[in-house]
């Protein structure tokens, strides 16, 4: 029976008008340190964001999005912060922010493939049945 390594995850959220506090959930960050494994699956469903804050600027809630799994790969893309070390970066990420991409507390599982659980995240608590 394969290992099971403990992980932490948060939930991406897209918070058009701060103010109001309301959000879609828009993509999971996954660190496994055991398993030396840190990334981020994302998905806009631009149809829901549009209908919570019609205003919203698509472009530039992308563009944010599609930074996060740069920084979990440790890109150059992501600049001076996609050089720190794994566990840095994944506390970067999910630090309290009063911005239009925010983050849920960090949550703690159990899986022997992260890989696996990171999408089977994305899908329970991101995409639509």
């Amino acid at each position: 029976m394969p290992a099971l390594n403990s992980y932490d995850y948060a939930i991406v959220r897209v918070v058009p008008c701060v103010e109001r506090g309301e959000y879609i959930n828009a993509g999971v960050i996954l660190f496994c340190r055991t398993r030396r494994f840190l990334d981020a699956l994302v998905y806009l469903d631009i149809p829901r964001l549009t209908t919570l804050y019609p205003a919203v600027d698509l472009d530039m809630v992308q563009r944010h999005l599609d930074i996060i799994p740069l920084v979990c790969a440790g890109s150059a893309e992501a600049g001076a912060i996609g050089q720190l070390s794994q566990s840095e970066r994944f506390h970067w990420l999910v630090s309290p922010r009063s911005t239009i991409i925010q983050t849920s507390p960090a949550h703690s599982g159990l899986s022997t493939d992260p890989a696996a659980t990171l999408e089977h995240l994305l899908k329970t608590m991101v995409l639509l049945p």
